[in-house]
């Protein structure tokens, strides 16, 4: 079944984020999106979704933003001026005699490790107890959207099997009518000596033939088992299927 589930919480300066979709499949097909801090616990995440949605085709995404002066690149500033002093040196070596110039800063700018960022490499526990906070709530949001998507289907499916109980049992006059016809016509059209045990014989046969009541209370039990698995819970879809071909 379809569903959407998104959440998001604050964590220091990070904001983070988990994102969930589904859609309809015959069993659990899971890709994940993870940010590379919380990669170590994937297999937790992925058991957190499994038990959770049993089945689907899913797409889970885990992502952080930071805000902007926490995660711009920083400038090594140490390791700069230990540049600029060897290029200092090496201009004089060569005779070049005019360093610092206007293309120093974007040289020195793109020197090895000038810039760098400072990531976190060790996940704490406080802070994936929160991000495993976030993930239950989107996942909670996810099959709340399936629940209102399965209750819509359901009030469809209960029309649907109301109408045809409906049908079913507007078939019962013509059944009778369809008797009262024969033996009618049988009265009026045949004037002649007949075997009256073969007619009878022939009657009774033909009159089976339009017998239909074993098909009537058949379709009666699939209509009722219909809504009892319905109502007995989720991850009935397979069944339902199945009395829905019986039907």
């Amino acid at each position: 079944m379809t569903g959407y589930g998104k959440a998001s919480a604050t964590f220091g300066d990070k904001k983070i984020n988990v994102e969930i979709k589904s859609l309809n499949s015959k069993a659990m097909d899971l890709s994940t999106r993870i940010a590379p801090l919380y990669r170590e616990k994937e297999i937790e995440i992925r058991n957190m979704v499994s038990k959770s949605l049993e089945r689907g085709k899913v797409d889970f995404s885990l992502w952080i933003e930071k805000e902007a002066s926490t995660s711009a690149a920083q400038i090594n500033i140490a390791l700069a001026q230990s540049y600029d002093q060897q290029m200092q040196k090496l201009s004089e070596a060569l005779g070049w005699g005019n360093y610092p110039n206007e293309y120093s800063m974007a040289t020195l700018l793109r020197m090895p490790d000038i810039m760098s960022k400072d990531e976190i490499i060790e996940l704490s526990e406080e802070e994936w107890e929160v991000v495993r906070q976030v993930v239950e709530e989107a996942i909670a949001h996810l099959v709340d959207f399936r629940k209102q998507e399965g209750a819509a289907l359901e009030k469809k499916f209960n029309e649907k099997i109301d109408n045809i109980e409906r049908l079913l049992k507007s078939i019962e006059p013509y059944e009778t009518k369809i008797r009262e016809r024969i033996t009618d016509a049988l009265e009026k059209t045949i004037c002649v000596d007949y075997d009256k045990n073969r007619l009878e014989q022939e009657l009774i046969y033909y009159i089976e033939k339009l017998d239909i009541n074993e098909e009537k209370q058949r379709l009666s039990n699939h209509l009722n088992y219909f809504r009892e698995t319905m109502a007995s819970g989720h991850g009935q879809g397979k069944k339902l299927g199945f009395i829905a071909q019986e039907m």
